[in-house]
C-alpha cells in the first residue's frame, strides 16, 4: 500500500507515519520538510503534489490550522483562517485527491473533540472541525471509484497535553496508541463517511 500522509512529521503525525512505516511505503508531506512540499490552504500546491507522487492507495491528512481566540477578538480574517486552511484545504484534498487514488482507496481527514466539546477561545475551531463532520458524511453519498472519506477526531494527545492542558481541564489525555488505532481503522479498515472518535 501507498499512503501519501500530510503533515507526517507532527506531534501526531510522526506516530502515524511510524506505525505505517513498518507496513507500507508511505510518503511525508508538509510546507516546510517531508517528501513533498504542500500547502493545504493552497489548491495549487496540493495539485502540485499529487502530480508528483502520482497514484496511491491512501491519503491522510493531519495538517491544517484555525486562529484560537477570544471571540470578542476574532475578526472576519481570523475566521477565514480556518475556513481557507483546515475547512476548505482538506475539502479539496478530497476534491484533487480522489483522482490520485486507486479504486477502493481511502482519504482520512483530521478534526477533534472541538467539533462535540468546544472550549473558550475556540470557536472558530470548533466551527471548521463540525464542518468537516458533516461534509466527509456527505461526499460518501457521492463519491466514486468505491473511495471511503473518513474523519478521525482526536482529544488532547498524551504528547501534546503538557502544552495544551490548560486549555482542557479535567479531560483525558488519549495515548498515542488510540491515536494509532483510530487512523489504522480509517486507513486498514472498511468504513465510509465515519467519524473515528477517540477523547480519552
Amino acid at each position: 500500500m501507498k499512503i501519501f500522509i500530510i503533515g507526517g512529521n507532527g506531534t501526531i503525525g510522526k506516530t502515524v507515519s511510524q506505525y505505517f512505516k513498518s507496513k507500507y511505503e508511505v510518503i511525508i508531506g508538509g510546507r516546510s520538510s517531508g517528501d513533498f512540499q504542500i500547502d493545504i490552504a493552497d489548491s495549487d500546491s496540493i495539485q502540485r503534489a499529487l502530480e508528483k507522487i502520482g497514484m496511491m492507495d491512501a491519503i491522510v491528512c493531519i495538517a491544517g490550522e484555525a486562529k484560537w481566540a477570544d471571540f470578542n477578538d476574532l475578526s472576519e480574517e481570523d475566521f477565514y483562517i480556518g475556513l481557507r486552511s483546515k475547512l476548505m484545504g482538506q475539502v479539496n484534498l478530497v476534491r484533487l485527491g480522489r483522482s490520485f487514488l486507486k479504486p477502493k482507496g481511502s482519504i482520512t481527514l483530521s478534526t477533534g473533540i472541538l467539533a462535540d466539546d468546544p472550549v473558550v477561545k475556540t470557536s472558530s475551531a470548533a466551527m471548521v472541525n463540525g464542518g468537516i463532520h458533516s461534509f466527509v458524511q456527505a461526499v460518501n453519498l457521492e463519491i466514486e471509484n468505491d473511495i471511503r472519506v473518513n474523519v478521525v477526531s482526536l482529544g488532547v494527545v498524551e504528547d501534546a497535553y503538557e502544552k495544551y492542558k490548560d486549555y482542557f481541564p479535567g479531560h483525558n489525555p488519549v495515548s498515542m496508541q488510540k491515536v494509532v488505532n483510530a487512523y489504522s481503522r480509517s486507513v486498514e479498515g472498511k468504513g465510509r463517511g465515519e467519524i473515528i472518535r477517540m477523547y480519552g
